[in-house]
């Protein structure tokens, strides 16, 4: 098979394409012959040396495929032989730039009514992401105040619209009118460009000088101190990427006094059985929003597999909205 391979750390051209032996499942995994894979910001913290694969996860990037299901490992039972010749979406540790990976079979679900094999690929990871924080750890309930960073990237446009249906007043951080524009169109409530606008002010004015009752963050270290006091009183800061920065001074008075909550999480490192429940749930809560039109897939741009590195100078521009994909065809 063909697979995409980092040559050493550094910007796009590190990116290789090279032939190497197709996987065989293990005990408990399937053989996915991959249609298209999502390009997500942990592929590009890998290529940069920056968040390298969990122990035991293959070094090829990609967390998420779309694809059909080839064979099972030895000793599957009748649930798992089943999924053979079935179009599935695959959550993954790493492996999905190539044209198959093995997956532990929890770990896989039906494609979606409506959506196409292709964009199905920039869903799992996003829709595992966007409900395991914003229900499972941040505890959103309808009637909350929610603040989404990057409103209009991959997984910003998806809770974004997930929010809206929730109930919640969504707030979103975008970097131009056009983006503003789009993420109105997905549910946002006000649109803060924060290229031109104080971030902390105008949270402090949209919300009648309360705060939001939780932030969803990529950006990490440089929103530290304006998120905490953009909070309301029982606030929870969920922090899910480093863009900008992962160090900075954290003031515990502040924290006290409005007694707020910081949760930090990554979906690729968790144990099996975790993602395994997140899987779950997701095909359980977030495939009938898709199925009834309430999310629709945002695909910007399709790239074949080897034009890899074209795929990533495009991500790494900024102007992408919505997902970006690989495909092996």
């Amino acid at each position: 098979m063909r697979a995409v391979h980092y040559t050493e750390a550094g910007g796009p051209e590190v990116i290789a394409l090279a032939d190497q032996a197709d996987p065989t499942p293990a005990e408990g995994q399937v053989l996915i012959e991959v249609a298209a894979a999502g390009l997500n910001r942990a592929d590009v913290m890998q290529r940069l040396g920056a968040y390298p694969p969990p122990m035991g996860a293959s070094e090829i990037p990609g967390l998420e495929v779309s694809g059909r299901v080839l064979a099972a490992g030895p000793g599957a039972d009748v649930a798992v032989q089943e999924l053979i010749g079935k179009e599935v979406v695959a959550l993954l540790a790493g492996g999905g730039y190539a044209e198959k990976v093995v997956v532990d079979a929890r770990h896989v679900l039906p494609i979606p009514a409506g959506v196409s094999l292709t964009d199905a690929a920039g869903l799992i990871e996003v829709a595992a992401t966007v409900h395991s924080n914003l229900r499972g750890e941040a505890q959103v309930q309808p009637g909350d105040s929610v603040l989404v960073h990057g409103g209009t990237g991959g997984i910003g446009s998806f809770a974004l619209q997930y929010l809206h249906g929730l109930g919640a007043k969504v707030l979103t951080t975008v970097g131009s009118a056009q983006k503003a524009s789009l993420a109105v169109e997905l549910g946002a409530d006000h649109v803060i460009n924060y290229r031109e606008e104080d971030l902390g002010g105008r949270v402090q004015e949209l919300t009648e000088g309360r705060g939001v009752d939780v932030i969803f963050d990529v950006v990490g270290a440089k929103y530290l101190e304006t998120n905490l006091r953009s909070l309301a009183t029982a606030g929870r800061l969920v922090i899910i990427g480093l863009q900008g920065g992962r160090t900075a001074e954290l003031d515990l008075g502040l924290m006290l006094a409005k007694r707020l909550r910081i949760i930090a999480t990554t979906l690729r490192a968790r144990e099996a059985e975790a993602k395994a429940e997140i899987v779950q749930a997701v095909g359980e809560e977030i495939w009938p929003l898709i199925e009834s039109g309430q999310i629709t897939i945002q695909t910007d741009k399709t790239f074949p597999l080897e034009q890899a590195a074209a795929a990533h100078e495009y991500f790494d521009s900024g102007t992408h909205t919505g997902k970006i994909l690989l495909t092996m065809k």
